[in-house]
């Protein structure tokens, strides 16, 4: 049975991980009671450090409680159990090995060990021995790679909101996760700011969101797709300067990027436009009663790939394209894939100025000479 007197929280959600392991001390110190509870600082630049940082450890582990009772032992953001330079080193990956053994015999019947860290190597002994003998929570970042990313940041806002005993409307959350993006802590922020801005106002609304919420990189992202779905010229261009400035020094940025985002914006305007053809969702100003037609939309009809799959798309994202295809044919979107293919072939293999492709190919899309529906 699990020692519920060890526990480690890790993952590369730092937000999440941190979160919790405040409150698994604060719950803990406050059961126990006394004043001995440590907290001993795990962030490290070196091998030596590491090494310094396991003795303080096993030292707090060692020394008992002043006053009798209980004590807590926080090793807090812990960096040197993943696969860095510094957790790779022998005498680090040694010492944690003989931590581990120490561990198995240690008697936490006056202690309880709480460790929390970034992302770890599960394939470490030291690892291993914490999750076989003790309790671990791994939290892992949202990622725009996982179908149900907003899902679950929208359920994370909801909890945070109703914490701070408020509402908000699904127009307001949905518009929410799309500025706050992945980032986690932007989102907990931006709801702290939103609560204040409303005040003794019980309800959040979408022009509460839109009056104080910053955007994310995520959100920008959005924004030049959106730009591009409101058939706006003007405001295109003028985001596609400022993307492409950032991929100056955002080295997760790239031309290629900016593009297959456009790709991926145009090919869920064609496929949403399908689906009102079909009569699986009708034209609604009403968010929570669109989320409820697209989960009546039969999934066998739906492509298995996920990148064609527009119910893999936050439905909000989907949401706020609904006015946007009556902006375009059926015709001008297919066209509007076939110019962004062909400028993907010339970023690939010409020598072209990036800059001068993409806004070639998106004058061509947004310019009122397309096919008639």
């Amino acid at each position: 049975m699990p020692n519920s007197s060890l526990f480690l929280v890790c993952g590369d959600d730092d937000f999440a991980v941190k979160q919790r392991a405040k409150k698994l001390f604060q719950e803990w110190s406050a059961e126990l009671g006394g004043m001995d509870h440590e907290t001993i600082e795990a962030t490290v630049s070196n091998g030596g450090d590491a090494l310094n940082v396991i003795g303080k450890l096993r030292e707090a582990l060692q020394t008992l409680p002043f006053f009798g009772g209980g004590k807590v032992v926080w090793l807090r953001d812990c960096n040197f159990l993943g696969e860095d330079r510094t957790a790779s080193s022998a005498a680090v990956t040694e010492t944690l090995a003989e931590l581990a053994e120490e561990l198995k015999n240690f008697s936490f019947q006056n202690v309880r060990l709480l460790i929390s860290a970034g992302k770890v190597d599960k394939r470490k002994v030291f690892y291993k021995t914490l999750d076989k003998i003790g309790t671990t929570e791994v939290f892992t970042s949202w990622s725009q790679d996982d179908k149900d990313w907003a899902d679950r940041a929208q359920m994370a806002a909801r909890d945070a909101v109703r914490k701070r005993e408020k509402e908000i409307s699904g127009a307001a959350l949905g518009e929410l996760v799309i500025r706050a993006g992945l980032n986690a802590r932007q989102l907990e922020n931006e709801i702290e700011k939103l609560c204040v801005f409303v005040g003794e106002r019980k309800k959040i609304e979408l022009a509460d969101v839109t009056t104080i919420c910053a955007h994310s990189k995520t959100a920008k992202a959005f924004a030049l797709g959106d730009a591009l779905g409101d058939r706006d010229l003007p405001r295109l261009l003028k985001r596609l300067d400022e993307e492409l400035w950032e991929t100056k020094f955002d080295k997760d940025k790239s031309e290629i990027g900016l593009l297959h985002g456009l790709i991926s914006k145009v090919r869920a305007m064609l496929l949403l436009k399908e689906m009102l053809r079909e009569g699986w969702v009708k034209d609604t100003h009403d968010y929570n009663n669109f989320k409820s037609q697209l989960e009546r939309v039969p999934a066998d009809q739906m492509p298995v790939e996920k990148k064609f799959n527009p119910l893999a798309l936050s439905p909000y994202v989907l949401y706020k394209a609904l006015p946007q295809v009556k902006k375009y044919s059926s015709a001008e979107l297919v066209r509007a894939m076939d110019v962004l293919l062909r400028c993907n072939q010339r970023l690939v293999s010409s020598g072209l100025d990036e800059a001068l492709v993409l806004q070639q190919a998106l004058v061509q899309i947004v310019s009122p000479n397309a096919a008639a529906n």
